[in-house]
């Protein structure tokens, strides 16, 4: 039984495909990635005066706002940084120009970081983008009065995917795992429209597919969301290891004017979702909206996701237990070592 009928897209692709805007590529479509950035602009010529140059490879997802409002107000230019921005279809598609060295970073989910890491793709986690928090969700019927009340219940969810990792961890704060529930493979959309239709029980879904079957589909809640549970989901900006060596200040500079743009966001909304919302070609208030979702870290946040162990936020654990599972569910080979991953020094030189 698949309810699917559609592409699967990405997460990123979901929030704006509902809007009107180009559609990309299937995340497992065989597509030849786009061309590298010229030498004039890529990251791997030579400097430029100041902090040098550097190329990111991004996809058209919400967590990047911070990055536009950057690049628009000139912050990595006042920092002596030359950024290029390249914008692909899917993170995916990306992995051939990054592990190449054709761009120097990019911006993948937590599943991602983990796929390149066990590949032995050498990279650092230099800022978070983002984290779900309450744009992940998994939706229930309203006779289901708790997560326990799974047990034995078909459950939609994509296997192998983010929502599946997510689904697991939520059963086991209940007592459960995956053997005490039914789970039917289903891409986020066709999961939501399941639901609606009363095809299933429960399914794992965001925002703006869960937004519409709730409001169409009154047996039925969010009976859980990233917002309980706000490391599970999360988005990274990386850079290959051997350029963070060789250009520690675009690194810094990236980060440091990333950051402005985050702050920018917070004192100047208006104008700050503006310059985003047509770089994602939606309405600015469609953009505000769909921000609530998630959680765009400022500097303190960072410092605790990348460099304090002691903080329930810190992102090894939750990217180690990501690992394991997805060995288990054999998308990858081996399970990498990912002390040396995350690159606190970029956040913390901040203050």
């Amino acid at each position: 039984m698949n309810f699917s009928k559609s592409p699967r897209w990405t997460r990123r692709h979901a929030l704006w495909m509902m809007t009107g805007a180009i559609a990309g590529v299937s995340m497992h479509a065989c597509a030849k990635p786009p061309e590298a950035p010229s030498a004039q602009s890529s990251g791997s010529t030579a400097a430029s005066a100041g902090a040098g140059s550097a190329s990111m490879g991004i996809t058209t997802w919400i967590g990047n706002t911070p990055l536009h409002i950057a690049q628009e107000k000139g912050f990595f230019k006042e920092l002596g940084l030359t950024l290029t921005v390249k914008v692909f279809d899917t993170v995916a598609q990306a992995f051939p120009a990054f592990t190449s060295g054709q761009i120097d970073g990019l911006a993948p989910v937590t599943s991602e970081a983990v796929t390149l890491a066990s590949k032995g793709v050498d990279f650092k986690v230099v800022t978070v983008e983002d984290t779900s928090l309450g744009a992940d969700v998994i939706l229930a019927r309203n006779s289901i009065k708790s997560i326990k009340d799974f047990k034995g219940k078909k459950i939609a969810v994509e296997l192998g995917g983010i929502g599946h990792f997510f689904l697991l961890q939520i059963l086991a704060e209940a007592g459960l795992s995956g053997k005490d529930v039914t789970l039917v493979s289903t891409p986020p959309d066709a999961a939501a429209a399941a639901f609606q239709a009363g095809k299933v029980e429960i399914a794992y879904s965001y925002s703006p597919f869960s937004d519409k079957a709730i409001a169409a589909q009154k047996d039925g809640r969010v009976i859980y969301s990233s917002k309980q549970m706000p490391t599970a989901i999360a988005d990274l900006y990386i850079f290959g290891t051997k350029f963070v060596q060789a250009n520690p200040k675009a690194v810094a500079a990236f980060v440091e004017g990333n950051l402005k743009g985050v702050e920018f966001l917070k004192t100047n909304r208006k104008e700050g979702l503006e310059i985003a919302a047509a770089k994602l070609k939606i309405k600015p208030e469609e953009l505000d909206q769909q921000l609530k979702g998630i959680q765009i870290p400022d500097r303190a946040t960072n410092v605790a996701m990348l460099g304090d162990p002691n903080s329930k936020q810190y992102l090894l654990k939750p990217m180690t237990k990501l690992a394991t599972f997805l060995k288990e569910q054999g998308q990858i080979q081996t399970i990498p070592d990912l002390t040396k991953v995350l690159e606190p020094q970029y956040v913390t030189a901040l203050k």
